[in-house]
């Protein structure tokens, strides 16, 4: 839904409220009021259940402010949804609008179909025209909206496992540090079950039932309730894979276990050419570059589908070329067509995006593809070639010559 020109004047003359912030411009601390902006009518906690606006171009009275909104501005406010700062990825639409017969920028937040949503690990509210830190209580609330909508999958509750099954050192000593602003933490009075619903590693307060985020994340056998993730990497010595096999192994354990470990993988088996004569400095090139690996091999284990399905993630590594199958084909508004264009992302599992950005895997949404031909390219080896359909998504990359 998007908001006429009528209706977004109505909101102009109306003052700001719950679902409407005004701002005159985009400098100073707009940048960080803006997005705390967004955090907070993407939680909608008032539960309209309509989109909530910023508009950026106007006064506190609602009068023009003279705003030149350019190209590199719209830029800016669109890149609120994919910098990782605001957790999961909130749904947004940025436009140029004329409004009082000037030039404003308007971006419409849709609320969230997963809250609590965080900026930099603080969840923001608004009551009326004032945004604030939610309290626990807020939380529960925005816990229990959770409950009652569609909620991705990567949130369903696995009743095959208990509280018992995530471990509990894990997730404080480490996932609360990434995910919760550590002045959050020092003031933090909820209790241990409080903190799993609220970061949404069971069900809610009253049901201590693991979801599926809680068993990637911090469970403690995870393969025992979700059998199919795990990374099944293999190198083989020839150019098919029945090759004889140099090194197989099945990465199991957590999202955080899996990745590191797949990481030294890849190192391990990652050839470094060294150049002597060709120049007088020493020239060492990688028949891949890491950061292309990583960026794939993490955007298949975020974007994999984790429901029906035992598959998992396949790694096979030849001589000419490595092969990343990621189970479950493009989600949302990515179809195999538009798969791979730069600035068009949708996630299947938003809240494991999420964690994978608290955990450090993950710095900004929606470029893993982008910045992975980017270093391909960079290191002399070929464009990644994508093969995708609606059952699967497959990545392969050639060495450099």
């Amino acid at each position: 839904m998007t908001y006429t020109d009528e209706d977004l004047e109505s909101l102009l003359e109306s003052g700001e409220s719950d679902s409407c912030e005004r701002k005159k411009s985009f400098k100073g601390d707009a940048p960080t009021t803006v997005r705390e902006a967004v955090c907070a009518l993407a939680n909608d906690l008032p539960n309209h259940g309509r989109p909530g606006v910023v508009i950026i171009g106007a006064h506190d009275d609602g009068t023009p402010s003279g705003l030149a909104v350019t190209d590199e501005l719209l830029r800016q406010l669109a890149d609120i949804k994919t910098d990782g700062h605001i957790v999961p990825p909130p749904s947004l639409i940025v436009e140029k609008r004329v409004l009082r017969g000037a030039d404003m920028a308007v971006v419409t937040v849709l609320p969230s179909d997963s809250p609590p949503v965080r900026f930099k690990g603080r969840i923001h509210v608004r009551f009326g025209p004032r945004r604030a830190l939610a309290s626990a209580q807020d939380e529960r609330i925005l816990n229990e909206k959770r409950r009652h909508r569609d909620k991705p999958y990567d949130v369903h509750p696995l009743w095959s496992a208990s509280i018992d099954d995530l471990d509990r050192t894990r997730f404080e000593a480490e996932y609360l540090r990434g995910a919760v602003a550590p002045d959050v933490l020092e003031a933090n009075d909820r209790t241990y079950e409080q903190q799993l619903a609220a970061t949404k590693m069971i069900a809610s307060v009253d049901e201590h039932v693991p979801t599926v985020l809680g068993i990637l994340v911090v469970g403690k056998t995870t393969r025992s309730v979700l059998p199919g993730a795990y990374v099944q990497f293999l190198r083989v010595a020839g150019t098919e894979l029945d090759a004889p096999v140099v090194d197989e192994q099945a990465i199991d354990g957590t999202v955080g276990d899996v990745l590191h470990r797949l990481d030294e993988k890849l190192a391990a088996h990652n050839r470094t050419r060294v150049d002597f004569t060709s120049t007088s400095v020493e020239q060492r090139q990688p028949d891949y570059p890491m950061a292309a690996l990583q960026q794939l091999t993490r955007n298949a284990v975020m974007h994999r589908s984790y429901e029906g399905t035992n598959a998992p993630v396949r790694v096979y590594w030849c001589d000419d070329r490595i092969e990343i199958l990621s189970p479950g084909g493009p989600h949302g508004e990515v179809t195999p067509a538009s798969f791979g264009t730069p600035g068009l992302t949708d996630y299947r599992n938003p809240n494991l995006a999420e964690a994978m950005r608290a955990l450090g895997f993950v710095q900004k949404f929606g470029v893993g593809i982008v910045v992975a031909r980017g270093a391909l390219e960079k290191n002399g080896n070929p464009p990644p070639d994508f093969r995708v359909d609606h059952g699967h998504v497959l990545a392969i990359v050639r060495p450099a010559p």
